[in-house]
């Protein structure tokens, strides 16, 4: 299979990019950075529709069409609402959202019939606690691409389905939440398992799901 996984670079990436290949998958890298291991990656800015289209053409041209498309590119930021701007929210909505319906133009012509999209959602987006309304409004966003999406490419069998992570355990994250226990948390390699699952022919009577993976493990 051809897999496709932006975001590439980062924790999670990096987590589903090697699971896949350790799958015997051909694995498609992409992210803003170059992304790490011995997966194919290109630096591409995924907000621009033309380097993105340009890229995935190519690495179909490589890899040939893609099977299942992992879409992990996002950005987090923990603010009250009295004490955001609109930029604040158009920044976090360009990043969750904008960026996905940019991928699902320059990779659904190159999908096979009966492929997969894998989107990443948050768990904190419903319901959505204090300092958290804009990040859960983008990602609240993305669950409802997917849920419309995932009638749209029915014709062609194509499966549109997200995660749901809580807290994932990152440096990052351990270095922002000092006082927090990351037993509780879930693993970068527990949530790339799960997408793996949902791009597998094993779910394939699921689609239009944001599957919660919140256990820690």
């Amino acid at each position: 299979m051809h897999i496709l996984v932006t975001g590439a670079a980062g924790v999670l990436g990096r987590a589903v990019a090697g699971y896949f290949e350790g799958l015997g998958h051909r694995v498609t890298a992409l992210d803003m950075v170059a992304p790490a291991g011995r997966v194919t990656g290109h630096v591409v800015d995924l907000s621009d529709p033309r380097a993105t289209g340009d890229i995935v053409a190519a690495a179909v041209g490589t890899h040939g069409k893609i099977d299942a498309l992992v879409h992990l590119v996002g950005a987090f930021n923990w603010i009250p609402v009295a004490d955001s701007t609109l930029e604040d929210w158009r920044s976090l909505f360009e990043v969750n959202v904008l960026t996905t319906v940019n991928m699902i133009h320059a990779a659904t012509p190159h999908m096979l019939d009966g492929a997969a999209i894998v989107c990443v959602g948050a768990a904190s987006a419903q319901p959505a606690r204090s300092g958290m309304a804009a990040y859960g409004a983008a990602k609240s966003g993305v669950a409802r691409l997917v849920e419309a999406l995932s009638e749209e490419l029915q014709p062609r069998r194509i499966r549109v389905n997200a995660v749901a992570p809580a807290i994932i355990d990152t440096p990052r994250n351990r270095a922002d939440m000092p006082g927090a226990d990351p037993a509780n948390w879930t693993s970068p390699l527990a949530v790339a398992e799960a997408i793996a699952f949902l791009a597998s022919s094993a779910a394939r009577g699921v689609t239009g799901a944001v599957l919660p993976v919140t256990n820690a493990a």
